[in-house]
């Protein structure tokens, strides 16, 4: 059984090769050329073609004070159905990146993606006896990434089941699943597919990993030149946690709209800004002068530069 800060190091791993980010990117709509998944979506990537996409959306816009929830209901049906006319509504596409400011959205991914992924990425390690939490964050990979099964079957049929091992370093197991990422590498290295073939980064990094003796995942891990570290995940998953269980508190998002939003949250946050050094005119209203200050404030904290006010810019202004 892994920790609760396990399971996050292992999550931040798969949320580094799918967003390059190590919370993730929970805004973040993707589309490549020959990508079979077409729009792709969210802070582990799912994709309109598999059809997660639609039921990502269904299970934001049934939360309770989901923002964006009215303007994305249209777009159900059409998602249900898969269609791939949706890859280029820049509508679609600019509800999606605005969702992801969304507390609601947080909460509903993470729920989901554990639900999709994570939950039965744990089953599959556990069929397969493995006890390492590295072990795991292979498998989640792979659940994510796709085609678990087969490399699985591939290396079960190479290598046999991982042995048992009352040594204290699960050697058994750290050989099989040594085994199943040059398997897996190698499977990927001869992809026809060049999408496919780019991601042979995924296990290069586990490789390392292994290198490194990092089979319990002991803090800090660097992949991808990222580090994660206790600090790292401190500020990240607080929030969240937070975010998911006051959704009625959830406050809106704040950017520029014409007509101008106004109100209290806006002179609240006109307040925060000039307490943190910028310099902006206190009016309660977002106007683009309040913009160009968010913009400013954003890039010095090493935030999105959108402009738009969401939870991580709330928290990086002390709210």
């Amino acid at each position: 059984m892994v920790t609760d800060l396990q399971k996050q190091t292992c999550q931040a791993i798969v949320n580094i090769f799918e967003t390059g980010k190590i919370g993730g990117d929970y805004g973040q709509v993707t589309l490549l050329k020959g990508d079979s998944g077409h729009l792709t979506y969210g802070r582990s990537q799912t994709t309109l073609a598999s059809g997660n996409l639609y039921l990502l959306i269904k299970s934001y816009c049934d939360a309770q004070h989901a923002l964006l929830a009215e303007a994305m209901q249209p777009y159900l049906e059409r998602l249900a159905d898969k269609d791939l006319s949706l890859d280029n509504d820049m509508n679609l596409r600019g509800l999606l990146k605005e969702a992801g400011e969304d507390p609601v959205m947080h909460g509903v991914q993470d729920a989901f993606f554990d639900r999709v992924y994570w939950d039965v990425a744990v089953k599959n390690a556990a069929f397969l006896g493995s006890k390492l939490p590295l072990s795991l964050a292979i498998v989640y990979d792979s659940q994510v990434h796709g085609a678990w099964p087969m490399i699985r079957d591939r290396t079960l049929t190479r290598f046999g089941m991982p042995e048992d091992s009352i040594a204290p370093d699960y050697e058994g197991e750290r050989i099989w699943f040594t085994k199943y990422v040059q398997t897996r590498k190698d499977w990927l290295t001869n992809q026809p597919n060049t999408l496919l073939r780019r991601t042979v980064y995924r296990m290069n990094a586990f490789q390392a990993l292994i290198d490194q003796e990092k089979w319990t995942l002991d803090l800090p891990v660097t992949v991808r030149g990222l580090e994660i570290n206790a600090d790292v995940l401190g500020m990240i998953h607080p929030i969240v946690l937070a975010s998911a269980e006051n959704h009625a508190n959830t406050p809106r998002l704040l950017r520029l709209k014409n007509p101008m939003l106004q109100g209290a949250d806006v002179q609240k946050l006109q307040n925060l800004l000039q307490a943190n050094g910028v310099t902006v005119k206190r009016n309660g209203e977002f106007d683009q002068a309040t913009e160009q200050a968010v913009k400013q404030f954003q890039q010095a904290h090493a935030l999105k530069v959108d402009g738009v006010v969401g939870s991580l810019t709330w928290a990086a202004l002390g709210d």
